[in-house]
């Protein structure tokens, strides 16, 4: 059973999306990568081309427990322009459910409305799209079900807030020490 899907449109920030995968199918927590393209290969922003387990209609949403929004400014925008994607991320934070973005993607959620009354963080770029949120400039900020990160040199503590999620500090503290970040 997937726990974790990862989405994943043309240009999309391959350190910011693949740092995510790694270090939750390190610590143990079921992720599929999910294209929202007709085909399992994209690519990302720095020409990186990576194969995806799953095309979009292939996921069973009922099984999955968090959706992660990766950033980078073509793919943010193709996360977006998927309507089926922002359905399920609007029934995701309606249900309670996670929901979490980095860089440029927590743009989608204040376009949804979902921000407002909340702290979030994004790209500093992008900070103006958090609509309604008070603005947070820490790595990764979380409010309830929705987590929120701000680029590719947060992508590890992001990685390691969603690891902490599903499997408590003392897993998180133990792949922080494993990976040999912040030592």
């Amino acid at each position: 059973m997937s726990r974790v899907c990862v989405f994943f449109a043309e240009g999309f920030e391959e350190i910011e999306a693949l740092t995510v995968v790694d270090i939750l199918r390190r610590g143990g927590i079921d992720v599929d990568m999910v294209s929202v393209t007709d085909t399992k290969s994209v690519t990302g922003s720095h020409k990186i081309t990576v194969e995806m387990d799953k095309r979009f209609d292939e996921v069973d949403f009922e099984k999955t427990e968090m959706l992660v929004l990766p950033g980078g400014m073509l793919g943010t925008k193709g996360l977006e322009a998927t309507e089926p994607l922002m359905k399920q991320v609007d029934a995701f934070y309606e249900k309670g459910k996670y929901i979490a973005a980095i860089c440029a993607a927590p743009s989608i959620f204040g376009h949804r409305g979902i921000l407002k009354g909340r702290k979030a963080c994004s790209y500093p770029s992008f900070e103006s799209h958090l609509e309604g949120a008070e603005v947070s400039r820490e790595p990764v900020t979380v409010s309830d079900n929705v987590i929120t990160s701000r680029g590719m040199g947060t992508a590890i503590p992001f990685g390691l807030k969603l690891l902490e999620l599903f499997s408590g500090k003392e897993a998180a503290l133990e792949m922080k020490e494993t990976i040999v970040f912040g030592l």
